[in-house]
């Protein structure tokens, strides 16, 4: 199977300035996931920017 990382980057809402992983969206949710986070495009654009990928920032974000 082909990477979409070109197709996945016009999409991709992640603001961290060094990440490698933008656009391969495989390997982001699974470094997010083993460090019991989420990523970037699970979160509102003012949550986003925060750089808070934690369980309990998303709750906060959407008021769960």
């Amino acid at each position: 199977m082909d990477c979409k990382q070109q197709k996945n980057l016009k999409f991709c809402s992640c603001s961290y300035p060094g990440c490698d992983r933008k656009g391969i969206c495989c390997e982001c949710l699974q470094y997010h996931l083993k460090n019991r986070q989420l990523p970037g495009c699970c979160f509102p654009p003012a949550a986003e920017k925060t750089y808070d990928r934690s369980f309990a920032a998303f709750a906060k974000a959407w008021n769960l």
